[in-house]
């Protein structure tokens, strides 16, 4: 951060002044030990002069703090403009969290300044007063009157108090200055609450390796009551922004280069297949590179959490999300438990980069899809169906990490055998026989055959029946391929198991599909294979069903096996006949040494699940050869696209995650609901359907939808240390787990299902409106299509989401909110506004975001930039809860609105990006009604575009 917003070491008040709370704050359900509170003041003026004799001051106060060992001021913080009074009660305070370097002999110099305007390009100073923090706390009832020292050092300028915002007496005042608009009456200026403390974040361990840099701001406002609360606002920066992206390129590019990998071991090839496996290679090694050079720039990055929207376009940047925060929300009210709400900002996921000049992911997917079978012809490979390319990774995902699993577990049999302990023996047996089960139903798939009979047909000297009856037969290419014609026959005559002296035409029958292609279809299981692979006659089709039920007759060997090792152990317990029979084959008569009887079929069993392994992965590996080469270049290039974008929703993702967990650690119903269920991670997007955002939204789609490849694990950190408790991401493009390390005390503390490492799913959903002056002529003269379908899609989503939770999870586990409208309601309004044809329809993103939360899900906004919309709709959220779960009063709804979007917490992003220089500077107050304000900015603009277009289309119709 920049301009006295940045990370400045730890608090060093006094003691003795500054009592820590020794409960901490458990509100949230964090545990939180912080060292030292906050100090957090609230300011007003008395007898303020004006400029001009005949008009009152709309006054502001800038708060600066004087740096002891650089001695200049550093700008801390400013409050809000009260117009037009001389004796303004300011809501918004000052707060020094935890982090900040205050000591007694702090010095703070409040500067008052008279804005004339709004914009404040015209303001005027009035008066300063400095004091030090030693002062307010020695103060009797912690309360300071400054006089104001005008520009010539005259003390005619006014005063301005200063009180210490803390537990303690509610004190009666006179408020009837607050505003013009509110009228005279009595109400408290300290807030009563049951507990009060600082965020330590840097030094609590749940937080300190995630979240940094916060920036604070604190409000008081009134209740329908007359009452005080106090408003905190917490905004940070979260490391995941970089780490992240970073781990996503590293498993990216030990991915392809195990694709590379497989490709050379995929053996000797006829000349044609050959080269298309050298231009793939060539195309994953232009990746690889690529990605290389992108993570070397990114090591090179220190000290930044976030990318600022004026990076976005920026190449070396591309796999970060844009301006990721968490934002906070603190309540005090007076005699209640503190509440939260929590908020992640980001810029919506996309290729800025790489641009939107042809759309988005969405729309290019669904074109790469559509011409695909083009590309095969045109390359000479075999079409495979999105369906066969996601199989075959998972088949390809599911044998390597099976592999060396099964290997662990047999080598965890042989010692449990050698140290003769037969529960250790049984354990080990059950686990390896689920694994190698699991193993022999993966290959099972008709895929994995028909993809073997392929790859042999690929290899140099190749030469079916066919052929030989006939030497040139169309469809084919030097004789070992078919292209994606109308001869495409199929090499799979069955499922496992079928009779070797079965005639092809006894089974297979060759219809036309309705698209001219050709389909093979099996008569015994109507099983239906399309653009197949060329069949093989020579080939024995039955070889690849003896090796993989070769996996499971060796397990049932060791399996008899154990059985006769602990009958022999136990004399009372008669053996079974047949498992007695086949262990007698297959052992010698020496029943000393467990393991050393126990070690043959071991051994066997492993060499057969490497055998069956590696003719899978070259089978799935020869699949994916085909995908890539008929996908030539157009696939890499949208495989690169999908890669950035998924990078930043991931990074958003895991963001909000780790947030929610913290705040849900001693919240039991939420850990049951996270471990039975999972949680709903609910996208608000404000992108308009017009321009390039509607490829931004059609990016968006794509990547929000990728989430669903995701899961979390809980696990428990190695140290207590803050390096080990950063979350780590491991897996490949099809599926990825991020896992969250937690300290041993607090993971200690989880469920039994959590700590076991059970997989927690998140389900995204997304829902867009837009609201701008761009989606005004979207609306009028576009399509908005994209929108409609995307919400009804997610719309289904949730609702699925909700009837699986209702299910499975007691409604009790969910939080209470003071308004109590049904779930099931919200949701059946949901419903019908996502039907309904209404214009900028809000009302989907309201009731969306208060599902979201009804549900203990993660909330996230955004928007291009994660800027203006998204600081509009946070601080328009912010407010309605305060006044729906609050009883902030209506008399004071649009000046707390003013106050959050004046030196907004989300608004000084911007002001971090281009700060400006100044003694008085202060980002311009947004409008004070959110989404009418689209409306309001673009009448002008629009009567001027209706106007030309309406004149276009008057000269076409004449011509």
């Amino acid at each position: 951060m920049e301009d006295g917003t940045q990370h400045l070491g730890h608090c060093m008040v006094d003691m003795k002044e500054l009592s820590a709370n020794p409960e901490g704050l458990t509100a949230a359900g964090v545990i939180l030990t912080p060292k030292l509170p906050q100090v957090e003041f609230s300011l007003a003026c008395n007898d303020l002069v004006a400029s001009g004799r005949d008009r009152k001051p709309n006054a502001l106060v800038q708060v600066a703090v004087i740096d002891p060992h650089k001695q200049h001021l550093v700008s801390h913080a400013c409050t809000e403009i009260v117009e037009a009074n001389k004796d303004p009660l300011f809501l918004t305070g000052v707060t020094f969290p935890s982090e900040y370097p205050a000591s007694p002999e702090t010095l703070v110099k409040l500067t008052v300044y008279d804005a004339k305007d709004k914009s404040q390009e015209s303001s005027t100073f009035l008066g300063s007063a400095t004091f030090s923090v030693g002062d307010l706390l020695r103060a009797k009832d912690e309360r300071l009157t400054l006089s104001l020292r005008s520009s010539d050092g005259v003390c005619a300028a006014g005063a301005v108090v200063v009180s210490r915002l803390k537990m303690g007496e509610m004190e009666e005042v006179d408020v009837d200055h607050i505003t013009t608009d509110i009228p005279s009456h009595k109400c408290p200026v300290v807030c009563e609450s049951a507990s009060h403390a600082c965020i330590d974040r840097e030094n609590n361990p749940l937080t300190g390796p995630v979240f940094k840099n916060p920036v604070c701001k604190v409000y008081r406002f009134q209740t329908v009551e007359s009452k005080w609360m106090l408003v905190r606002e917490q905004m940070e920066e979260c490391t995941l922004s970089f780490s992240i992206p970073k781990q996503l390129l590293s498993l990216y590019i030990q991915e392809d280069m195990s694709r590379v990998q497989d490709l050379r071991e995929l053996g000797e090839l006829s000349p044609h297949w050959d080269n298309l496996r050298k231009e793939v290679m060539t195309r994953y090694g232009g990746i690889i590179n690529s990605y290389q050079e992108t993570l070397a720039e990114l090591d090179k990055i220190t000290g930044r959490s976030f990318k600022p929207s004026c990076c976005k376009a920026q190449k070396s940047l591309e796999f970060i999300p844009i301006n990721l925060h968490t934002q906070r929300m603190r309540v005090t009210c007076p005699r209640k438990t503190d509440a939260f709400y929590d908020i992640v900002t980001v810029g919506a996921p996309a290729a800025h980069f790489q641009g939107f000049k042809c759309g988005g992911l969405q729309r290019l997917l669904s074109r790469y899809e559509a011409e695909k079978k083009s590309f095969s012809t045109a390359y000479q490979c075999i079409y495979y169906s999105p369906e066969h390319t996601a199989k075959a990774q998972e088949v390809l995902s599911t044998v390597s990490l099976l592999q060396p699993l099964i290997t662990s577990l047999a080598d965890q049999l042989l010692q449990a055998a050698q140290e003769h302990s037969s529960p250790g023996l049984r354990d080990a047996l059950k686990n390896l026989s689920d694994k190698t089960e699991q193993l022999v139903h993966t290959l099972k798939d008709e895929l994995v055959k028909s993809a073997l009979l392929a790859l042999h047909a690929a290899r140099p000297g190749y030469v079916s029946k066919n052929q030989k009856q006939t030497p040139v037969q169309g469809g084919q290419h030097q004789g070992h391929i078919h292209q994606g014609s109308d001869q495409n026959q199929s090499p799979v005559q069955g499922l496992p198991g079928h009779s070797p002296a079965t005639s092809v035409t006894e089974n297979t029958a060759v219809c036309n599909n309705v698209d001219g292609s050709q389909t093979t279809t099996r008569g015994d299981g109507g099983l239906k294979h399309q653009d197949s692979i060329p069949h093989h006659k020579e080939y024995d089709e039955e070889e690849w069903d003896r090796v993989w039920a070769n996996v499971a007759k060796c397990l049932n060997c060791v399996i008899a096996m154990v059985d006769k090792l602990q009958e022999e152990d136990n004399s009372k317990q008669e053996p079974l006949p047949e498992q007695q029979q086949l262990a007698d084959v297959i052992t010698s008569h020496n029943p000393g040494d467990w393991r050393e009887q126990l070690h043959p079929p071991v051994t066997r069993l492993k060499e057969c699940v490497m055998e069956v392994v590696e003719k899978a992965k070259r089978a799935m590996t020869f699949v994916l050869l085909q995908e890539a080469a008929c996908s030539i270049p157009q696939g890499f290039f949208l495989q690169q696209r999908r890669d950035v974008v998924f990078s930043q929703a991931l990074a958003a993702l895991a963001c909000g995650f780790v947030m929610r967990l913290y705040a849900g650690m001693q919240d039991k119903g939420f850990l049951r609901q996270l471990h039975l269920v999972g949680l709903v991670a609910q996208f608000e997007s404000l992108l308009s359907t017009y321009s390039e955002e509607i490829g931004m939204l059609e990016d968006m789609e794509v990547g929000i939808s990728d989430l669903q490849r995701v899961v979390f694990q809980i696990t428990e950190a190695k140290t207590d240390d803050l390096s080990d408790l950063q979350p780590l991401v491991c897996g490949r493009r099809d599926h990825f787990t991020v896992e969250v390390p937690l300290p041993r005390l607090v993971f200690q503390t989880l469920p039994e299902e959590i700590r076991g490492g059970k997989p927690l799913r998140v389900f995204p959903v997304l829902f867009n409106v837009g609201i701008n002056e761009q989606q005004t002529i979207a609306e009028r003269f576009g399509d908005i299509s994209l929108q409609e379908r995307i919400n009804q899609r997610n719309f289904e989503m949730l609702e699925a989401y909700y009837k699986s939770l209702s299910e499975k999870v007691p409604l009790e586990c969910l939080p209470c909110f003071q308004t109590q409208t049904d779930i099931k309601e919200l949701l059946e309004t949901l419903g019908q506004n996502v039907v309904t044809k209404k214009k900028k329809n809000v009302e989907i993103l309201w009731i969306a975001g208060t599902i979201c939360r009804r549900l203990n899900g993660i909330r996230f906004t955004s928007c291009k930039s994660a800027k203006d919309r998204t600081s509009m709709s946070v601080t328009l959220e912010q407010c309605a809860l305060l006044r729906d779960e609050h009883q902030l009063s209506k008399d004071f709804f649009i000046r707390a609105l003013d106050c959050m979007r004046s030196r907004l917490t989300q608004g000084d992003i911007g002001q971090w990006e281009d700060p400006e220089a100044g003694a008085v500077t202060e980002n311009k107050p947004a409008s004070r009604h959110f989404y009418p304000i689209a409306l309001l900015l673009v009448s002008s603009h629009l009567l001027v575009v209706w106007l030309i277009l309406s004149l276009v289309f008057l000269l076409a119709k004449y011509q």
